[in-house]
């Protein structure tokens, strides 16, 4: 029977079934970062448990991490607790930690693969819900909780439901000014953040096959934003050559060897899926978030929907969205005006992302009333981005530039919301509260879309500027 990628690489890890009917997971790369993990590696001690295999196990710091001034210690005494805990216990349990001292800290989302750890075929574990990022590479990429955390550390497998699969075709190609982001905004637009339960996602199609691999990780991470467990690529000649003399990546023979694994985990032609979606990339426009949820979303031409117009089940939520984002039914989505803009996230901070913004901010100034921020997804990406002169570009056009981390995407720092601001984001969620402020308001859409944004004072369509 010809099998897709995810019923290949499940079965080549799976050791056995449960008694209840789950499946015994076999983990082949751990990530852990300093938030989900502390309490794991408590649970360890208190049984008098070490780390199963150390050697599969990479820690980096993201979360709470400032992204103006790095230096120890953190004038957020909870962020330098963690800090702390996260060294001591990497140091205790022999696990490597890429902490701000190597060069090669950063989102872990986006460390994973830019130091070749992610590689395809994998079963990758990590305790964030955006681990879905790395099946861009054509792994099982699975968010877990702490409990799960321990779990991996102490056993190095997980127990788990099979979800079914779904493919979702996207044929045609982008055109000027649609990004990777808006796609994935249409489809969970489409199918609903909770239309992918149960499901992990195959993304396939023209438009994917036309895309880099930043842009398919960008994919990737919000599959779990429509409900999915993970969301995938296959693997082809795109990934390999990103992978390749990657710090981790195999060399030499063992690099041609790989490559012939790797091919072989693809989903066969024919493969059988539980569920089959079609979508047209060439039909879509920008997208902007209009609600509380990454599936409130519009295209940049639309208006904001009216609740007799919407399904039962969305109807209460659309009114609770409405309240709190001060929108009217039926009101333009354009013209929305801001006051502040935030590049960054696991989802779009790599250097493509950055490199697309700055094209369009170049020569141009940020609005009086706008704070906007570029926050890099690494290290790497930071150093790259400096190099090219990108930071000159960006800190000429009114942007700050900052270093390495999460940062405003989910509050968790000193870069935060304040009152009912709102803000035009890169990231990945709009929940009430998710960046800092009860009261602020968050629109997601693409980096350049941000970037307008951020030079108009208000939401415009990017395809206006480019």
């Amino acid at each position: 029977m010809s099998k897709n990628l995810f019923n290949k690489v499940w079965d080549l890890h799976s050791i056995r079934e449960l008694p209840n009917g789950q499946t015994q997971l076999f983990v082949g790369l751990h990530l852990i970062h300093e938030v989900t993990s502390p309490q794991a590696f408590q649970m360890l001690r208190e049984r008098n448990l070490k780390v199963a295999c150390p050697e599969r196990t990479f820690a980096t710091v993201d979360h709470i991490i400032p992204t103006k001034s790095q230096s120890r210690p953190f004038t957020d005494t909870l962020a330098e607790q963690m800090m702390f805990e996260l060294e001591k216990n990497a140091k205790e349990f022999g696990i490597r930690l890429f902490d701000i001292s190597t060069m090669s800290q950063g989102i872990v989302h986006v460390i994973g693969p830019e130091l070749g750890l992610t590689q395809p075929g994998m079963t990758i574990a990590c305790g964030d819900s955006h681990t879905s990022t790395h099946g861009a590479f054509g792994c099982i990429a699975l968010g877990i909780g702490t409990s799960q955390v321990r779990d991996v550390l102490a056993t190095q497998c997980l127990a788990l439901d099979k979800p079914k699969v779904r493919k979702i075709d996207i044929e045609g190609s982008l055109s000027r000014g649609v990004y990777a982001k808006d796609v994935i905004l249409a489809i969970i637009k489409k199918l609903g953040v909770k239309g992918g339960i149960g499901y992990a996602y195959e993304y396939a199609g023209q438009s994917i096959e036309e895309m880099t691999m930043e842009e398919r990780m960008t994919i990737c991470n919000m599959s779990i934003e429509g409900g999915a467990k993970c969301g995938y690529t296959n693997p082809d000649q795109k990934t390999f050559d990103y992978i390749q003399n990657k710090a981790f990546a195999p060399n030499g023979d063992k690099f041609e060897n790989a490559i012939e694994y790797w091919k072989s985990i693809t989903s066969d032609k024919n493969s059988e899926y539980d569920d089959t979606v079609k979508m047209n990339a060439s039909e879509l426009e920008p997208m902007v978030t209009w609600g509380i949820n990454p599936g409130q979303a519009i295209p940049i031409s639309g208006k904001i929907p009216k609740v007799d117009e919407l399904a039962p089940e969305e109807k209460e939520n659309a009114k609770l969205a409405l309240q709190h984002m001060g929108f009217a039914q039926g009101q333009e989505i354009k013209g929305t005006r801001i006051d502040v803009a935030f590049l960054g996230s696991c989802t779009n901070s790599r250097l493509s992302d950055l490199k697309e913004g700055a094209r369009v901010v170049e020569g141009k100034k940020v609005a009086k009333n706008v704070k906007a921020i570029v926050v890099p997804g690494s290290q790497q990406v930071k150093k790259a981005a400096e190099q090219q002169g990108l930071d000159s570009i960006f800190e000429d056009s009114g942007f700050e530039w900052r270093n390495a981390g999460c940062s405003m995407c989910l509050g968790m720092n000193e870069d935060k919301l304040e009152g009912n601001e709102i803000c035009a984001s890169s990231s990945n969620r709009n929940f009430i509260g998710r960046q800092g402020s009860p009261k602020g308001r968050t629109l997601l859409m693409s980096p350049a879309m941000v970037v307008v944004a951020a030079i108009n004072g208000k939401i415009v369509d990017v395809r206006d500027y480019l």
